[in-house]
């Protein structure tokens, strides 16, 4: 892979029809003036020699300054990875894996206790959350309206870990008999309308193509075609994966897991299974809520605390394997243990909320195995700390981490990774500039 001597590089803007050499033959040349392009000449350095290299421009309606695809972050270089941590709201990036290590090579370095099932221990953490989301409620029902939110944030926060227990359910890492990891993860999900088995079966495919384009059911970063579609959509997609992007898991809920042709023929009985129990509780559970407290207290007790769990759902979400040197791959490009180990992100909460929310915040060893139960996730990423550290990366919960990936972190492009709205339709991006100049820049 060519590395550019710098991240900076000379710009010259050629008419198409003046870069015949170097690499575009006359035919491509003339289709380029034709279609009104202009190339782009980049002047690198790669192993000593000096390279030129002409990449189309294409014009939006009237001339703008080229951008240049930035080579691949060199994160087998500390100083850069050093500079990338401070630039992006990281403590480490790591550096990159050797292509021949394998995930059995890293799975085989945790202790076997960490796999073990506790049933004390899985029950507690149904204890845990039980509680904490009715303290949470009593806080709603006493709080003056002026703490309102932070009682919201606490049961928002404490329903998040009833997410977690069917997360757990789900990977087989709750109990030993399955039926009654079917039974809680349904009822766990509940509260939060969300239908069981259809997130079951999109999240084992999330695990089994971690970061690759198209295959990967959680996150996918925005395709230039979807930007040029239309109007409307473009402008969607900017609010959507700028301003409103910690709330972007309500349309993923929406879009993967009520449309039966998204399933295959013999998902499909525990699906309608899972939508049944959930259309059941909005067709109890709602009236019941609006019949004891009115419309506004649905609105107080159940809708502002869901909003609150979408908040963490989208943000763990979204930090757990988004960053502007953590790339997508295709298919044929793409390496198992580098996409989990590399392309999953260690992030530390404030104590309260990763303990309502049962350490999902500890997610490379997750990733490293999904049957690991979420109590043991802590011993689990102490070992592969000792073992694997150099490669793995880790950040605090920050304003710059965040503003990051809100700013950054959008269209797809092969080399660069992702390329930011502000630069592939600036005139339509002022909800990312408003992003970039008001959110703190502290890390």
């Amino acid at each position: 892979m060519a590395t550019a001597s710098a991240l900076s590089v000379p710009l010259q803007l050629l008419s198409s029809r003046r870069a015949p050499a170097n690499g575009l033959s006359p035919r491509r040349a003339a289709a380029g003036a034709l279609s009104g392009s202009l190339i782009v000449k980049r002047d690198f350095l790669h192993n000593g020699t000096s390279h030129h290299q002409f990449l189309p421009l294409r014009q939006r309606g009237k001339l703008q300054a080229a951008v240049l695809p930035v080579t691949p972050p060199l994160l087998d270089d500390e100083g850069k990875r050093k500079q990338m941590s401070e630039e992006y709201g990281f403590k480490q990036i790591g550096e990159q894996l050797p292509d021949n290590v394998t995930l059995k090579d890293v799975m085989d370095t945790l202790p076997k206790e960490v796999f073990e099932i506790n049933d004390v221990k899985a029950w507690g953490s149904v204890l845990i959350s039980v509680t904490s989301y009715a303290f949470g409620l009593f806080l709603i029902s006493k709080a003056p309206w002026y703490l309102l939110p932070l009682a919201w944030a606490w049961a928002g926060t404490a329903v998040t870990g009833f997410f977690v227990i069917g997360h757990d359910c789900a990977h087989k890492s709750f109990s030993r008999n399955k039926l009654v990891e079917d039974i809680v993860g349904t009822l766990a999900f509940l509260p939060l309308i969300y239908p069981y088995e259809p997130w079951r079966f999109k999240h084992d495919r999330h695990h089994a193509k971690t970061n690759m384009l198209v295959e990967d059911t959680a996150w996918q970063p925005v395709w230039q075609k979807e930007i040029e579609s239309s109007s409307f959509l473009r402008k969607a997609i900017i609010f959507g994966y700028g301003p409103i992007r910690p709330w972007m898991s309500i349309a993923h809920w929406l879009m993967w897991h009520f449309d039966l042709k998204k399933f295959r023929s013999n998902e499909l009985p525990r699906v309608k299974i899972s939508l049944a129990c959930v259309f059941a509780f909005m067709a109890i559970g709602w009236p019941l809520i609006i019949l004891q407290t009115g419309i506004a207290g649905w609105f107080k007790f159940w809708f502002m605390p869901w909003m609150v769990y979408h908040f963490w759902m989208s943000t763990f979400t979204m930090v757990h394997h988004t960053a502007p040197h953590i790339p997508f791959k295709s298919s044929e490009e793409w390496n198992a243990a580098q996409a989990q180990l590399n392309g999953t992100v260690h992030c530390s909460y404030p104590r309260w909320i990763e303990i309502l929310c049962h350490d999902i915040n500890v997610h490379v060893p997750h990733h490293i195995s999904p049957r690991i139960p979420s109590y043991n996730l802590r011993a689990a990423h102490d070992s592969i700390k000792k073992n694997w550290g150099k490669y793995m990366n880790d950040a605090d919960w920050n304003w710059r981490l965040m503003k990051t990936i809100l700013t950054a972190c959008h269209v797809y492009d092969k080399e660069r990774y992702y390329v930011s709205f502000d630069e592939v339709v600036p005139e339509e991006s002022q909800p990312i500039r408003f992003l970039k100049k008001f959110m703190p820049d502290h890390a």
